[in-house]
């Protein structure tokens, strides 16, 4: 549950000035390779603190061959090993030639196939970044062919470095352009925007799919996805400057194809207070994916970005511990990154069943349930929570948090449930101090981790 007093809402979609100038830098230092030049600067941790992302989505057109409209036998160990330069890669329609792609690729992180055509959705992940939470989501309305395997999406949050996490969503809604392909794919794209608003609330995103939605298409209803989530596409942002009207005319391909035409083909992202993100490269087609007489390795381009990234200057997050259950939760939605922390109150019994931090504004953002015994502790003028202790066991064959126990600046601290032997704790960075918390959570809590805040 969560309980929001009435100047609580989620973080803002307009760069504030410390946020532009951020962005700034990061284009900056893109733009003559981060790397250097954070060397040449003496910049310590630079790590931890700023990175690049580079990101690919394709479309592999990995149907039966027969069914599909390339030749997937042949091309599917071609294009894999051509994955290797990108940090993050989604594909679609990964079905019947998985192993081949697998087997030609060197990613360490890759999500588990969900079977092929007529079993499963044809979305992987393949990723030099660890992530955890994986989650894979059936489209509730579908239409003619697309009935015939569970199309849908998945989501998962990939771990950049210590506590630097993004939300990233791989999806393949409805094809086709009769009026019950258009009314299927309006569903799938409300169902995802629907779920990005309770399951990130709060996080950066990153959208990377097969929409099969068109800006100039009257009846897609894209511009509800980015509205309603605050996301940019970085075609929009980068390329054309604003995104074409709706019922114009296609702005298709030519082959080779030009930056300047609209693919179905999207890259969606949002930054959060906690970590900053800046496109710098957008790039249909980055010119390898073709065979050995210049045709396409699949019926869809490969699209490219590169992003920056940059911890945030004022707000943190921890890493979170705990099971990929419940419904996950950032008090940063709730602007506990904007606030004074004025009391917490914890409750358990065998194990901890809630969470809830009270700001200087009046709003209380409470997770879990009503079970076990609640307790509070009231922060003084000038107290703020150091650090935060965890400890995890198994109930009903997942993971909890069986207790949590904090720590103030003035030597005082609460805690609640029962302890076990698997502990963590979380402390605070010197001049900064807890300000939320992070995580997932049902009846209970099963993950949690913490928002950092200067002082």
């Amino acid at each position: 549950m969560r309980r929001a007093g009435p100047d609580a809402s989620r973080p803002s979609a307009v760069p504030q000035p410390h946020e532009v100038i951020m962005l700034q830098h990061l284009r900056s230092l893109l733009s003559v390779g981060i790397g250097a030049t954070l060397a040449c600067a003496g910049v310590a941790h630079a790590q931890s603190s700023v990175g690049v992302l580079d990101v690919l989505t394709y479309n592999v057109a990995g149907l039966p061959e027969g069914i599909s409209s390339s030749n997937p036998a042949t091309n599917t160990p071609l294009l894999a090993p051509k994955l290797a330069p990108y940090a993050l890669v989604h594909v679609q329609e990964d079905f019947n030639y998985h192993a081949a792609l697998y087997a030609g690729d060197n990613h360490p992180y890759r999500t588990p196939t969900s079977g092929g055509a007529a079993i499963g959705d044809g979305l992987n992940t393949l990723s030099n970044y660890p992530f955890n939470d994986f989650t894979r989501v059936k489209w509730d309305k579908c239409n003619g062919t697309d009935c015939l395997t569970p199309k849908g999406f998945s989501y998962m949050q990939v771990r950049l470095d210590n506590g630097v996490l993004l939300d990233v969503y791989n999806a393949h809604p409805n094809a086709g352009t009769e009026t019950a392909d258009l009314a299927a794919r309006r569903a799938n794209i409300s169902q995802l925007s629907q779920f990005i608003g309770t399951w990130s609330a709060g996080n950066a995103v990153l959208v990377m799919m097969d929409s099969n939605t068109r800006y100039t298409r009257s009846e897609d209803n894209i511009r509800e996805l980015i509205a309603s989530n605050d996301l940019i596409d970085p075609w929009v942002e980068l390329i054309k400057g604003t995104a074409p009207a709706a019922g114009a005319a296609p702005l298709l391909c030519g082959t080779p194809p030009t930056n300047s035409c609209e693919v179905v083909d999207k890259i969606l992202y949002r930054a959060a207070p906690q970590l900053t993100l800046a496109a710098n490269r957008y790039q249909l087609d980055p010119g390898n994916f073709y065979d050995s007489a210049g045709k396409p390795l699949s019926d869809h381009y490969p699209l490219y970005t590169q992003f920056g990234w940059a911890v945030g200057a004022d707000v943190r997050t921890s890493d979170s511990f705990g099971g990929p259950h419940g419904v996950p939760f950032n008090d940063v939605a709730g602007g506990a990154h904007q606030r004074q922390l004025r009391s917490v109150t914890l409750r358990g019994a065998e194990r901890l069943d809630a969470v809830a931090a009270s700001l200087d504004n009046g709003a209380t953002l409470a997770h879990g349930g009503s079970g076990g015994t609640a307790t509070s502790l009231a922060l003084r003028s000038g107290e703020t929570l150091t650090s935060a202790t965890v400890t995890l066991g198994q109930y009903n064959g997942r993971t909890r948090l069986f207790s949590l126990s904090l720590t103030t600046n003035q030597g005082r601290s609460i805690a609640a449930g029962t302890p076990t032997s698997e502990r963590y704790t979380l402390t605070a960075p010197t001049g900064w101090h807890i300000a939320g918390f992070t995580g997932r959570a049902g009846d209970e809590i099963d993950k949690l981790g913490v928002i950092y805040r200067k002082d």
